[in-house]
């Protein structure tokens, strides 16, 4: 049975089982039937594990202390049901570097910037689930002004200690399929350019993303064009075309760019 067919079969009952638990919107589910069965059926295993690496984390923690994170919901675009939008901006990558594998099947580049684009994402979004529960306040990246929680661009040590973890797992699972090169520089170089995309990610959250503020709740968020109460929101900083999505995917791009570019240097 060929293997690009076993791939969407695979994604499609991952997807399904996702969406049965609530993980992804019925969009979301679509566009990872999509995404996975091009990385799982032209990647193989090893892109598929660290792929499902990243979104069976990331679910977890999207659900984990749920209480705790519930007032937090406003400021963001979307809730812990990833849509296609979410789905394609951590995944999209992937997908476009699994086509490329097709063409170019022996250019082990692809598997690096594959592993550097799943570290960046993975890094990103356990910051983001862990970061909003420190102890300290967040500070933005830019100025360091402190801000409240959730606040795009905001950072705290404990958000950062947090992405270097994340980024790290992705690190040893690319390699523990990479036995070429020494394991533990491996790791090194996806734990840097996981943490380097994060990073890119909450810089464009705190200077150019489009940030708006809801009149009725008196808070700034990224819903448009309604807040969560219904309300229309009006934009109050940031490009207006630079949203969410389109953010997570720079920092995927940014992931896969250094992790190639510093496996280029020392290998």
């Amino acid at each position: 049975m060929p293997q690009i067919f076993l791939g969407f079969l695979f994604s499609a009952l991952i997807a399904y089982l996702a969406f049965r638990a609530g993980a992804l919107a019925p969009s979301g589910a679509w566009a990872a039937v999509l995404t996975g069965g091009l990385i799982f059926g032209l990647g193989g295993i090893p892109w598929a594990v660290l792929l499902l690496t990243f979104f069976i984390s990331s679910s977890l923690l999207s659900r984990a202390f749920a209480a705790r994170k519930s007032g937090l919901a406003e400021k963001f675009d979307k809730g812990s049901r990833r849509d296609y939008g979410q789905v394609l901006a951590n995944g999209g990558l992937g997908a476009l570097l699994a086509l490329v594998l097709a063409l170019f099947p022996l250019k082990e580049w692809l598997w690096i910037a594959f592993a550097g684009a799943m570290a960046a994402v993975t890094a990103d979004t356990w910051a983001t689930e862990l970061g909003v529960l420190s102890a300290t306040p967040p500070r933005l990246i830019t100025n360091r002004k402190v801000v409240e929680r959730g606040t795009s661009g905001g950072i705290t040590l404990f958000g950062n200690l947090s992405a270097l973890a994340g980024a790290a797992l992705i690190g040893f699972g690319a390699a523990l399929f990479t036995p070429s090169t020494p394991a533990s520089r491996l790791m090194a170089v996806f734990t840097v350019a996981g943490f380097a995309g994060a990073a890119f990610d909450s810089f464009l959250g705190a200077s150019v993303q489009a940030i708006y503020y809801c009149p009725q709740c008196q808070k700034e968020t990224e819903s448009h064009p309604h807040h969560r109460c219904g309300n229309e929101t009006v934009q109050v900083r940031g490009w207006r075309w630079l949203n969410n999505d389109l953010v997570n995917f720079s920092c995927s791009l940014v992931g896969a760019s250094v992790a190639v570019a510093i496996w280029g240097l020392l290998f």
